[in-house]
């Protein structure tokens, strides 16, 4: 795990506060959805088939800000569409990050370069540049020729500029543990980015391509593969040592989609990220009136196949909290992973 030492501390700390206040349900990572519109359409998503009208909206700086400090979570992935697509996305972000919120913007890095002059590097924000494999598969699958060129040339200078560079790769049933392994191995050793997150393609309802989702034992059969012969400890994966293991079912968990909760144009998304059962306006009505045990693998047949890590990340994280053994198996693996990123 390549998590920043700062940022460890800081979640670690936040975690113990929310214990010793006796708080089940909290937010880990807010999911920040500022606008839906996308310069490009993968057949994978489900998030850019609004009407035109809603691909138009825009969310006020005022309103994003005020959502994520409502939470009081310590981290935000701000997600979309496309981010940079939004003309105050910056402001958004230097004002989160004023106040100490970790940062995360996830792009598919076509604005990247163009838009890099409106940002500053700082220890609490990241780029995170969407990679789902090497050139030709990446180009597949978000339709377009020569977007994986220009997303490395766009880590490249983001790097050179001194920001910190995360990436968020996710697979499909089309993938096999050498198309894992290879595009990992260059995003790790070639571009050498900070770390790299990794997900399961998760079955939107309203994407185009619904043939290529990854069952349950499907995913544990790639991610065992890929992760053997000392590849998942070499590679800078930002997962707790338990999500690494439940993604090759070494281990199982319920999900937990309120400690990642999505905040998007509507208000609060429920139950989660990746499924739409309703909006609330307040943070604190998703988590106490949302009916929790309705959701799940072997609750909702939407969940059957999830695997992703905004329902499952945040359990391992928890898990790992309330073990000893884990909890120094965590901090082992944030230190040698520091370590190796530093030499």
């Amino acid at each position: 795990m390549a998590m920043p030492l700062r940022q460890s501390i800081r979640v670690g700390t936040y975690l113990l506060e929310q214990k010793l206040r006796k708080r089940e349900k909290f937010p880990l990572i807010v999911e920040l959805e500022p606008l839906y519109a996308c310069n490009l359409a993968c057949e994978g998503c489900g998030k850019i088939q609004h009407p035109a009208g809603v691909l138009k909206q825009r969310m006020p700086v005022a309103q994003a800000v005020g959502a994520v400090l409502e939470s009081g979570a310590p981290m935000v992935s701000i997600a979309g569409g496309e981010p940079l697509m939004h003309p105050q996305i910056h402001e958004i972000v230097r004002q989160l990050v004023a106040r100490r919120k970790y940062v995360f913007l996830c792009t598919n890095a076509l604005l990247l370069r163009k838009k890099i002059e409106k940002f500053t590097p700082s220890p609490y924000f990241a780029f995170a540049v969407h990679i789902d494999g090497l050139r030709e598969r990446h180009d597949e699958s978000v339709a377009k020729e020569g977007v994986f060129d220009e997303a490395v040339a766009a880590i490249k200078e983001a790097k050179r500029r001194g920001f910190r560079v995360t990436t968020n790769s996710t697979f499909f049933n089309t993938d096999t543990p050498q198309t894992v392994i290879e595009v990992l191995n260059y995003l790790n050793d070639d571009l050498q980015v900070d770390e790299m997150m990794i997900s399961p393609a998760y079955a939107y309802e309203k994407a185009p391509d619904q043939e290529h989702f990854l069952g349950v034992e499907q995913t544990r059969e790639l991610f065992k593969k890929a992760f053997a012969g000392g590849n998942r400890r070499r590679w800078r994966l930002n997962h707790s040592p338990l999500f690494l293991d439940f993604l090759e079912g070494k281990a199982d968990f319920p999900c937990t989609a309120w400690a990642i909760p999505n905040y998007s144009l509507f208000g609060w998304q429920r139950p989660c990220y990746l499924m739409s059962d309703g909006y609330v306006p307040t943070y604190r009505e998703l988590v106490n009136d949302t009916d929790w045990s309705k959701y799940g693998r072997g609750k909702d047949p939407r969940c059957a196949n999830c695997m992703a890590h905004c329902g499952y990340e945040p359990t391992a994280v928890l898990a790992t909290m309330g073990s000893l053994k884990e909890s120094l198996r965590a901090a082992r693996e944030t230190v040698a992973g520091n370590r190796d990123a530093s030499s």
